[in-house]
């Protein structure tokens, strides 16, 4: 008996789920139309905070920050590049820091993909620099390739590369460390994306890009190799799918 490369796997209207290594699962399903996607942070960073894991830095009820129960991206990033480009026929879009964006460039345009620009995301509420002893940091980045044929295709004209959104609000969850804002990633499909197409997220940690998208009327595959992280992804999407698209994200 072919032993399947996953360990699970949840259909969910208009979203598919996969339970295992993004490496060993994307292979065997083929190409998708674009891949929107939050990888682990580069080493450095996950040093960084996972010294702060388990001090006590808010009073105001949001969840605290959390130690990340996973490895860097710096091993398997040449790795990503390949895998996740080859499945991709348009954008190819992967959060990282501004310390990493040499290091996806660099990766990038050793591959077939077309490397287009990092963009920012400022976060206005983001966390002070507690210490005192330099510039906090406000924003992460996302690196924008193109895997399509043919010139790159969006639906923001002249928009300039810059999404500002607050980490905390009224739908953080909380529960995965490093989690994003639905509605920067709504933004993100409107802007990238076109109604029916397919997003894959490799990446799908607590499952807010699959969120977006099905509220978008977009079709979701996500890939998680944590079982808890996949099984609030599961109920996150099957939320929205019931709720379906209340906030008129669409292009």
């Amino acid at each position: 008996m072919e032993t399947l490369p996953y360990q699970r796997k949840e259909v969910i209207g208009a979203a598919t789920l996969y339970l295992g290594d993004c490496l060993q699962v994307l292979p065997a399903l083929g190409r998708f139309d674009h891949a929107i996607f939050d990888p682990p942070y580069e080493s450095l960073t996950h040093a960084a905070k996972n010294s702060k894991k388990g001090r006590k830095h808010r009073n105001d009820g949001v969840a605290e920050l959390k130690g990340l129960d996973f490895a860097p991206i710096d091993a398997i990033r040449d790795d990503v590049v390949r895998i996740v480009g080859a499945a991709s026929m348009g954008w190819f879009i992967a959060f990282c820091t501004p310390e990493g964006v040499r290091a996806w460039a660099d990766s990038i345009n050793a591959s077939p993909l077309r490397y287009k620009r990092a963009c920012v995301w400022v976060k206005p509420d983001s966390t002070p620099q507690l210490n005192g002893q330099g510039p906090a940091q406000g924003a992460e980045n996302f690196v924008c390739a193109w895997a399509g044929d043919g010139f790159a295709r969006w639906n923001a004209g002249g928009k300039r590369g810059v999404y500002t959104h607050c980490v905390n609000n009224s739908e953080r969850q909380g529960i995965h460390p490093t989690e994003k804002p639905r509605r920067l990633m709504s933004e993100l499909i409107a802007d990238f994306t076109c109604r029916g197409e397919t997003i894959i997220d490799p990446f799908m940690g607590s499952g807010t890009t699959g969120v977006a998208a099905v509220m978008a009327d977009r079709s979701f595959v996500g890939i998680e190799q944590n079982a808890d992280y996949f099984d609030i992804a599961c109920r996150r999407i099957e939320d929205a799918q019931r709720q379906g698209n209340l906030f008129g994200v669409s292009s």
